[in-house]
């Protein structure tokens, strides 16, 4: 594995930052099972991609363990594990279709799946919110997302945007580096957790008007400018999971 870093040292990087990706979420309870999935386009422009394997937890992923593969499901690593079919589906035909993105985020946790399941999606009712307002997209549960045939409607669902609320399923955002993509779905997340509680209360809750909604959204907006959101934050979350448990980034 330290010659592939040798040779790659672009490779190793991305590996390290997507298995940091992984610990983090683990770290903040978005996933604790061996489903869900995150994937990162490799750099070098070969088309491949970074996924975890199907089996391990997320609280055990390490740069060495994650699976390299092409869109077309090949596994390129050398490796016994293999991708779950579900994620590999829409997770590749994302990257393939959208080569802006180049980070893929998706996992079912509680909060989400509440929002998921609820009438009129999304609402906002904090400044933090608005963050996100006119970044959700939506797409109608079909079942699993395993058929060749339903990768071109998230895609056509998702559009230009950042985060998507998968109707009765769970959250998926996308990035144009890991750090955005994280950053979107800490977000997305800590808005569905709000708006959660807040209905959790039984009393009428005040929602930010749309007005107000578009415009802070256009202030932060013009604040972040061209750049990825969140690389700073994303920086921080990198420096606690090294902190907290610097295995993620061993060679083996």
């Amino acid at each position: 594995m330290a010659a592939m870093r040798d040779a790659n040292a672009a490779e190793w990087e991305t590996r390290v930052e997507l298995a940091a990706a992984f610990r983090a979420a683990y770290h903040y309870g978005w996933n604790r099972s061996i489903n869900n999935h995150m994937t990162a386009r490799l750099p070098d422009g070969s088309g491949h991609f970074l996924m975890n394997p199907r089996g391990i937890g997320w609280h055990e992923i390490t740069a060495a363990n994650l699976l390299k593969l092409d869109h077309d499901g090949k596994i390129l690593s050398n490796s016994d594990l293999r991708p779950g079919p579900a994620g590999l589906n829409f997770h590749s035909a994302i990257l393939r279709a959208k080569p802006d993105v180049n980070c893929t985020i998706h996992v079912h946790p509680m909060q989400g799946v509440i929002i998921s399941a609820l009438e009129g999606g999304l609402q906002f009712y904090d400044q933090e919110s608005c963050a996100i307002y006119g970044q959700v997209s939506y797409h109608e549960f079909e079942g699993l997302a395993q058929d060749a045939d339903e990768a071109p409607r998230i895609i056509h669902d998702l559009g230009n945007k950042f985060t998507m609320i998968m109707e009765n399923h769970g959250l998926l955002t996308v990035g144009r580096t890991i750090g955005e993509a994280f950053t979107y779905m800490d977000k997305l997340l800590r808005a569905c957790e709000t708006q959660v509680r807040i209905l959790s209360t039984g009393v009428p809750a005040r929602r930010v008007p749309r007005e107000v909604c578009e415009h802070t959204a256009q202030q932060m907006a013009e604040r972040q400018g061209n750049k990825p959101a969140g690389e700073l934050e994303w920086q921080m979350h990198m420096r606690m999971m090294r902190q907290l448990d610097p295995s993620f980034a061993k060679e083996a």
